[in-house]
This record gives structure tokens, sequence and C-alpha cells, in this order.
């Protein structure tokens, strides 16, 4: 194997199938898992964030994995605290002699520990928060646009995550930014690239099979739990329209359409990052979804050995 091969890392849009391939490499590797999804770190947020924990079992072995289920669920973790928790996880593995597997579809994550971001943790602003207590959406939008040039909609699927993004914009213009002791990781990546009719085809099987499993109910449970529906709404897609379906904003037609449009754009939004990352100087080595897991892995080890 190349000498340089510090991490692989395995990238693609929601439903691509990444997570199979990433736990089928990682056992012909004999190595560990380091899990790049923003919503997956919060326990009791399973079904609603495709845990799929089966797919981490290959020919009856159990495959570690690091960054799942690691915070409670009302939490608001970020990128800051996921730089500092992966590469906890890195050298853990790497001391083991052994290179781990960055697996995952949050490319804002993977970036940031791949470029080596400089990030700051920022606190909360209570006197902010209280000015915009009460804006509209659209009131929001455009304070939030005022601070940089919004290239997705994401910040603003809900009043929290929109005034969070503001707090944090507001902080950068009063602080230097914060060093960080991590350096860039030379990865090889790897992207697995599913055709867009068959992505929509599996995000909208998939959708049916986790409602007939369950995710509703623990939607129901985790709101009986104590966690507020805007708390909820706040982790977007599965958890703001299934809350706003058990809360009886939504109809469950309703809910169903919306989120399922939903998915689609969001799975559009990680190509268009992962796009960008590759524009932004990263070489990533596309595969196409349908070729199967053990040619896959044939083609990475041949990689990592050129």
């Amino acid at each position: 194997m190349r000498e340089q091969t510090e991490l692989v890392t395995i990238l693609g849009p929601t439903a691509s199938g990444k997570t199979t391939f990433a736990a089928g490499l990682a056992a012909a590797l004999d190595t560990e898992i380091i899990s790049a999804d923003s919503r997956q770190v919060y326990r009791g947020m399973t079904l609603g964030t495709g845990k799929d924990l089966d797919d981490y079992v290959v020919n009856g072995k159990n495959i570690p994995y690091h960054l799942i289920d690691i915070c409670n669920p009302g939490e608001k973790y970020n990128v800051f605290e996921y730089q500092h928790d992966f590469h906890r996880a890195y050298n853990e593995i790497g001391q083991k002699g052994k290179i781990p597997v960055l697996c995952g579809g949050t490319g804002l994550y993977i970036e940031s520990v791949l470029r080596g971001y400089k990030l700051l943790d920022v606190p909360e602003n209570p006197e902010l928060r209280n000015r915009l207590k009460g804006k509209s959406p659209e009131e929001l939008e455009q304070i939030l646009g005022s601070y940089k040039k919004l290239h997705n909609k994401t910040d603003l699927d809900s009043a929290q995550r929109a005034i969070r993004a503001i707090e944090i914009e507001e902080y950068y213009l009063t602080q230097e930014p914060g060093e960080t002791q991590f350096e860039p990781i030379d990865s090889l990546i790897i992207g697995i690239d599913i055709d867009r009719e068959l992505r929509r085809e599996k995000i909208s099987s998939r959708l049916k099979s986790r409602l007939e499993e369950g995710m509703l109910d623990e939607i129901r449970n985790l709101l009986d739990s104590g966690i507020t529906p805007e708390d909820l709404i706040y982790y977007g897609l599965e958890y703001k329209f299934l809350t706003l379906h058990v809360i009886g904003r939504l109809s469950f037609d309703e809910m169903f359409s919306q989120l399922e449009i939903a998915i689609h754009q969001f799975a559009k939004r990680q190509m268009t990052w992962f796009r960008g990352m590759e524009r932004r100087g990263f070489r990533i080595h596309w595969i196409k979804a349908e070729v199967p897991n053990p040619e896959k892995i044939k083609m990475i080890m041949g990689l990592m050995q050129n």
C-alpha cells in the first residue's frame, strides 16, 4: 500500500449505498470506520437518520465505528466539535497501525477534517437571540443574507437554525479565527456515483420502508421524552416533517410528499458540495453505485497500491 495513504474517505449522496461499501472495505482492511454524518451523532435518532447499524456487520463480524450515538437529542452538535471528536478517533485507530475509513454524506464535516479548517467554538449570544426572537423566516433570511451569500437554504430550515447561523456570522465579525492544531490530511477519496433516477427510486423506497418500520413512533418517543417540537424541527428533513405531522400541522400525505421532495433536494445539495470539493482541489475517484461491492473493494486496493 502506498505510504502516503493516511485515510480512505468514502462519500456520496444519501441512498447511494456508501455505508455498506465502507463496511465491506473496512472488513477487508481490518480497520474501523469514522462516521461523517451530522445527525447520526444523536442517540435515539435511528430510523430518521438512517443509521442502518446492521450495515456494520460483515460476514458475522462487527466493524467498529465511531461518532455515532455520541450525544443526546436536543443538543446542538457542530462542526467544531466534530473536528475534535474526529481527530480523537483518527489518532486512536492510527495508534493501532490501521488506516481509518471515513464515511458519510456531510460534506462540511468531511472537508473540515481533510482541509484542517480553522474553526471557532461559537458561544450563545443571549442578547442577539432575544433581538431575533419572533422574526419571520423572511426577515431571518434577509438578516443572514446580509452577512454572507446564501448558497443553499439549509440554515433556513427552521427559525432556530437561522438564528444560530446569524449568531455564528456575528461572532466571526468580532473575533479573530482561532488557530487549530489540526493539519490537513492526505486522504484517498472515493465517491459513490449513483444515477439520479436510481437515487430517486431508492430514496422513495427507503422512506416508505422506514415509515413502516416505525419512524413516526421514533418521533413520538422523542417528544414524549421531553424534547420540544422546535428542537426536533431544528434537525430538518425527517425530523422536521414528521414532527409537523405528529403535532397536527401537516396531514400524512402532505408530510410524505413534502419530505420526499426535501430529501431529493438534500441529495442534490450533497452532490453540489462534492463537486465543489473537486473545484477546490480535492481529487475524488468516482465509482458507479451499481458496481458490486467486491469489485469496488478491489479497485480501492489497487488505488492504494499505486
